[in-house]
């Protein structure tokens, strides 16, 4: 390894590597449709993604490094309300500037707090779009709001995910939605139910396949926990749900 390369992931499927102001990561089949993707957003304005530099003599694609925090660092970022109402104007931003790169709408497909970059109180990035694909814009909403309303029992809230108490989870599902633009929460808790399943059946079927890092994660119990989390939301869907009158943000 060269001694200008720093380790930013060194998972048995993918190691990932900063280079000065770059970002270098093993090219997957996908890769041109990603870059493609980049591109457009970088054709019309859209600051927060990476840039598409090219490849390099390894043959590893060359992105552009977004300075900040990122990953275990980010989900203390969206427990303030200011925070988790960035968040969602973030994704809002990502789905206009989309617009019209193809005939559906690009999801980023991953949208979590380890993927965006920070800055302070600010978003400025986000990363890993390996996972970019055809969906609806609700599936973002949906997957986002698993993790940030979020869709976890009080014990994990506040011992892993920086929380200082039980959250209001319904009020925070009511925030995200009117800072991202809807004007209803109408069906997002089973939104987050169907994603939930849809990422099981994804993950199983890839591992069944011997694809990484999915059979790895399978092998590890991965596919019982997405299972459990499923269950969870089912049997808490009281901790999300109350009677409120429709938000007044236009979509």
């Amino acid at each position: 390894m060269s001694s200008e390369e720093e380790v930013l992931q060194d998972g048995t499927h993918r190691r990932v590597v900063r280079v000065g102001r770059t970002v270098r990561r093993p090219m997957q089949p996908w890769s041109p449709e990603v870059h493609a993707l980049l591109r457009h957003l970088e054709a019309v304005g859209f600051p927060y993604a990476p840039r598409v530099l090219g490849v390099d003599e390894q043959g590893r694609e060359i992105l552009t490094f977004i300075e900040g925090e990122s990953g275990a660092q980010s989900w203390s970022k969206v427990v303030p309300e200011a925070g988790l109402a960035a968040f969602a104007r973030l994704l809002r931003e990502y789905h206009d500037a989309v617009d019209g790169f193809a005939d559906e709408t690009i999801c980023h497909g991953d949208f979590g707090p380890w993927n965006v970059v920070w800055q302070g109180s600010k978003p400025v990035g986000i990363i890993d779009w390996d996972h970019a694909r055809p969906a609806p814009r609700q599936h973002d909403v949906a997957y986002a709001l698993e993790y940030v309303a979020p869709f976890r029992d009080d014990t994990v809230c506040v011992r892993w995910l920086g929380y200082s108490k039980a959250p209001r989870r319904a009020q925070r599902i009511e925030a995200f939605a009117a800072a991202y633009g809807l004007t209803s929460t109408d069906g997002l808790i089973d939104a987050v139910i169907a994603v939930q399943q849809e990422t099981l059946e994804r993950v199983r079927r890839l591992a069944e396949s011997g694809h990484q890092p999915q059979a790895t994660w399978a092998a590890d119990g991965y596919l019982e926990e997405l299972a459990a989390r499923r269950a969870w939301t089912e049997d808490h869907r009281h901790l999300f749900e109350h009677d409120q009158p429709e938000l007044n943000r236009p979509l």
